[in-house]
């Protein structure tokens, strides 16, 4: 069929039946990926939303066309009616995975999971257990395998351009301000109400590393890291415990007023729309955004919260055939999640900045030139992750219409296997050990 309302690059035709979801966690993943139905209306369509917040069920309820009796205000509603689509995409806190993702599995619905999978590993086996015993699909969030110049890298890598690799060198740079928005003032600044920040922040970089890896076994593993700066023997002589309320808030990189009020935002967008998405607010956006710094979490001190989570950690891997890798996850840095790699073979070496575009630069040791491989397929505007969320939604929505798990790339077991090396690595910084995947069951997908 032609698809009218297609907006991405390259998009002419789409031959497959239309899809139906319903999205349980109305937040910012969850409207992110039910965006591709509003833009492919003919392909795809969300019938029913979970959410407990008013305002996010009426968003759904409104933009979605959806019938009252389809809003519900939790997953426990939901899983009682009879099922309502082919799939259900989990996008609430990381650590409500497990329960609504295991009741809509044997409900029968299809399953796209938000990463983590889950903030333990007892839960991650415990949902893909839970999908593999149902017999549904599981794709996990993992959206950087769908994005178009990481996959582009995987295809130089096996194309054998640079020989047999040796060393992959990995930098996540998560931004000063990201960094204090959500890790230190945010939903995931506490390991106990959330999880740890390699987790959060970093499955996607494990699994990235182990993609490019071939998905070969790991071998042995270590880490090290630690919450550096933002502690509050660190706070500024004469600061307050709200920026709004601080002296000396102008001299300070990581106010609140910087970062969420200047310049004044008059709709929501991120990172403000976390704090405050109600964007028709009777006194206007920018006054109930205003109040919602002054009094709500994100308004707070960085150095004055209870945050425990690592701003800086190091994960050292080891392969089967004696390769190694080197992720770094930091938040002191200018580029915002504009990753880094370079990978290092015997012929040559390849290098990808995700600040420079959808471009990686091949040098050939022979021949000592340079060339630019730049990607053919490109991402629409508008999605995150440079435009992968896209990429993956529209895998997961063609997996379901056509019955086919080979164009979900984040499948159950690999991602269970990558989020497995992401607790081994946080056991290695907890306890100060090498660990050895491959031979603890600890780590180990049976």
């Amino acid at each position: 069929m032609d698809n009218m309302n297609c907006m991405a690059p390259n998009c002419t035709k789409r031959n497959h039946r239309k899809v139906t979801a319903v999205v349980v966690g109305a937040g910012n993943r969850g409207k992110n990926y039910a965006n591709y139905a509003l833009q492919f209306p003919d392909l795809f369509d969300v019938v029913a939303v979970a959410e407990p917040r008013k305002h996010a069920r009426e968003y759904f309820q409104h933009n979605h066309s959806l019938k009252v009796e389809n809003c519900f205000v939790g997953w426990e509603t939901l899983i009682l009616q009879p099922k309502l689509a082919d799939c259900a995409i989990v996008a609430t806190q990381d650590q409500d995975h497990v329960k609504p993702t295991i009741k809509l599995a044997k409900i029968g619905y299809h399953i796209l999971l938000e990463k983590p999978m889950a903030v333990t590993a007892e839960d991650c086996r415990t949902i893909y257990e839970a999908c593999q015993e149902a017999g549904v699909m599981l794709a996990v969030c993992h959206v950087l395998r769908y994005h178009p110049p990481a996959r582009k890298l995987k295809e130089l890598i096996d194309s054998g351009l640079i020989g047999e690799v040796v060393n992959i060198n990995h930098t996540e740079p998560v931004g000063f301000y990201h960094f204090a928005h959500s890790f230190v003032r945010g939903n995931w600044r506490n390991e106990k109400s959330s999880t740890f920040s390699l987790l959060a922040k970093c499955c996607h970089d494990v699994d990235l590393i182990a993609y490019w890896m071939g998905n070969k076994k790991c071998i042995k593993l270590s880490s090290f890291g630690s919450l550096h700066h933002f502690r509050k023997e660190k706070k500024p002589q004469g600061a307050s415990a709200r920026c709004l309320d601080c002296g000396i808030e102008e001299s300070c990189p990581y106010s609140a007023k910087k970062i969420y009020l200047d310049p004044k935002p008059q709709k929501p967008q991120w990172p403000m729309s976390v704090v405050c998405d109600i964007e028709d607010a009777p006194e206007g956006y920018l006054a109930r955004l205003t109040e919602a710094v002054r009094t709500g979490p994100y308004g707070k001190c960085v150095y004055d919260t209870d945050n425990d989570v690592c701003d800086n950690q190091v994960v050292n891997f080891e392969f089967s055939d004696g390769s190694t890798a080197t992720l770094t996850m930091i938040a002191f840095t200018k580029q915002l999640c504009n990753r880094k790699t370079e990978v290092y073979g015997t012929l040559g070496q390849l290098v990808w900045d995700e600040s420079k575009g959808h471009e990686i630069d091949h040098f050939d040791f022979l021949t000592r030139i340079n060339k630019i491989h730049r990607c053919e397929q490109e991402s629409p505007l508008g999605w995150g992750h440079g435009g992968a969320d896209y990429h993956l939604i529209k895998s997961f929505v063609e997996a379901v219409a056509l019955n086919d798990t080979t164009l979900i790339s984040s499948g159950p077991k690999i991602s269970l296997e990558t989020h497995l090396l992401t607790f081994a690595a946080e056991h290695s910084r907890l306890s100060s050990t090498i660990v050895r995947p491959n031979a603890d069951s600890r780590w180990m997908v049976q």
